[in-house]
């Protein structure tokens, strides 16, 4: 008898999930992405912000599936699917499958604004966290050199968009990088020229933590100086101005978006059912209508539980990999699959050193030990060994001397000239 094949496509926390838990069932397991590594997204914003080491934050995907029974890896750009056919079409050739399980994850949604799409950054590479730090850093350069005070004032300008936890992390973040470091190595900079404004066109920041955590966080983010407007719009951008709903304009050459995301473009090309954000919609135990052998998982599925769609964040995908491995060996022992249903176990949301805010299991937590809960459970998290020393050591290090190390500008930055 043949040994059934299942092909995963995309290597984040659902696909990771999914293929350490098929590995070792006497399957032949493919693990299948754009990229040879895995990346801790949650981590990203510390990279662009100069505090972690590009490496420290990925890992190779081979060095996995060599410990995995069964697993083997692929390098390739997916292209489409060949529901059909049973076919996983990439960009070099077609991968055929028994199962199917599509983890491609998520884009940044600019809800169609081409100018802010054209002129913004956002966080959803290692390339893109680079090119952030390469612009960071050269603006300051820029402004060193900067005679006219209006323009030097755009230079060190930073507008960041969206009050959930990437953009409220980003803006503390970016503010202790400005105040603490780069302060002392631009010394014809002042601390008080730099502003840092964070916009969320909500009534408060973090939306999802109770109410008393969201305050928490604005009054910290503004006592370290971040400017926070609420109930603002950004409109439009280009490259030395950022636009908003009311009218008015500031003069920036640095505007992050992280108010939105939308499923990957695979989802728009497999023709089947969407819902918002372009995500699939997926049947209870997460597979496509009518392809029983096709899961659809993390950022790509559009699943209601309690009436309301689940939230596009890395602990669903990890329990949906997990659900969709157990429902392909359920199908394999000819047992019936069971829906899936996510078990919320909190979130958290980091503001700068020291500070935090979590809530699990109905406790709420803020301040230092939110900030130590935090730590630990992005060091757990982490894959490998290497990585997680490596980030506790730059943690320790800063935490410590207010010092971070990879200051480096590494590469052509495309929107700072």
């Amino acid at each position: 008898m043949a040994i059934k094949r299942v092909v995963i496509a995309g290597m984040g926390f659902g696909g990771l999930s999914a293929a350490k838990e098929l590995a070792g069932h006497g399957l032949e397991v493919v693990m299948v992405d754009r990229h040879n590594y895995h990346l801790f997204q949650p981590l990203l914003y510390q990279v662009a912000t100069a505090g972690l080491e590009q490496e420290s934050i990925a890992y190779p995907v081979r060095a996995l599936a060599r410990r995995w029974q069964g697993a083997a890896f692929r390098l390739g750009e997916v292209a489409g699917v060949d529901l059909a056919g049973r076919q996983l079409l990439l960009a070099a050739g077609a991968l055929s499958y028994d199962y199917l399980v599509l983890a491609a994850g998520s884009r940044t949604n600019f809800f169609g604004m081409e100018s802010i799409e054209r002129h913004a950054f956002d966080l959803k590479s290692l390339a893109d966290a680079e090119g952030l730090r390469n612009h960071i850093l050269t603006l300051f350069e820029r402004a060193c050199r900067e005679p006219d005070p209006a323009r030097r004032a755009a230079l060190l300008t930073f507008v960041v968009v969206g009050g959930g936890p990437t953009g409220v992390e980003f803006a503390g973040a970016l503010r202790e990088l400005t105040v603490h470091v780069l302060s002392r190595d631009y010394p014809e900079v002042l601390t008080a020229e730099t502003r840092i404004i964070l916009v969320e066109a909500a009534q408060s920041l973090l939306t999802a933590m109770p109410p008393e955590l969201r305050e928490y966080a604005l009054a910290r983010l503004r006592t370290m100086g971040v400017e926070v407007r609420l109930e603002t719009r950004v409109t439009g951008a280009d490259s030395e101005h950022v636009m908003f709903h009311d009218g008015t304009v500031i003069e920036s050459h640095t505007l992050f978006w992280s108010a939105g995301v939308a499923a990957a473009d695979l989802a728009d090309r497999l023709g089947v059912p969407q819902a918002g954000g372009g995500r699939v919609k997926v049947s209870p135990d997460l597979s496509l209508e009518g392809h029983p052998e096709v899961f659809v998982i993390g950022d790509m599925a559009h699943l209601v539980q309690d009436g309301t769609p689940l939230p596009m964040m890395a602990p669903v995908a990890a329990q949906q990999g997990r659900h969709a491995a157990h429902a392909i060996l359920a199908r394999e022992r000819g047992e019936e699959t069971q829906p899936f249903r996510y078990h919320d176990k909190g979130a958290m949301a980091t503001i700068g050193r020291s500070a935090a805010v979590a809530v699990s299991h109905g406790l709420k937590f803020r301040g230092y030990l939110a900030w130590l809960i935090w730590l630990l459970l992005h060091l757990y998290y982490l894959i490998g060994f290497r990585n997680r020393l490596l980030v506790l050591m730059n943690w320790a290090y800063y935490y410590f001397s207010h010092e971070r190390q990879v200051r480096l500008i590494t590469g052509e930055d495309r929107k700072t000239e």
